[in-house]
């Protein structure tokens, strides 16, 4: 409560503003690489070499549905909360952990791309857990109409 009685609104911080943007563009980004990645499998299987005896093993063409159909989910909630959508924040948390898990699966057909991945996600999830949207205020707010 302020002094004349009304009730206390935080501001948005430009920080906060600010990793909302990045978790959007890694977001976006994350989707992009995991569609890509995805496609790569669907139109070559030959392109990807898996390791033998490995845990979870899948056909080459399986697994690229898989990040075909995640990579764009995710980019599409990047997009979203980049407009503003809150359902994205969720979508985006969740995504992002199961993009994790099935990269870690996919580290014997491609080590190092799967790598960068999983650690694009656990960014792309602190980001997302971090950001307040009550205590934000658009950049729209401050142009004068």
């Amino acid at each position: 409560m302020t002094s004349t009685g009304a009730p206390a609104t935080r501001k948005g911080s430009a920080w906060a503003k600010g990793f909302a943007d990045y978790a959007s563009v890694m977001m976006i980004m994350l989707g992009t690489i995991e569609a890509l990645q995805g496609l790569a499998a669907l139109l070559n299987d030959k392109f990807f070499v898996s390791s033998p005896n490995y845990t979870f093993e899948l056909d080459v063409t399986g697994w690229g549905w898989i990040h075909l159909v995640a990579g764009v989910v995710i980019g599409w909630a990047g997009v979203s909360l980049l407009r503003g959508a809150m359902w994205a924040r969720v979508v985006g948390i969740v995504v992002a952990a199961l993009s994790a898990i099935a990269n870690f699966m996919w580290l014997p057909y491609y080590p190092l791309w799967a790598t960068v991945i999983i650690g694009l996600a656990f960014v792309t999830i602190l980001a997302l857990t971090r950001y307040e949207p009550s205590t934000m205020r658009s950049s729209w707010d401050s142009i004068p109409e």
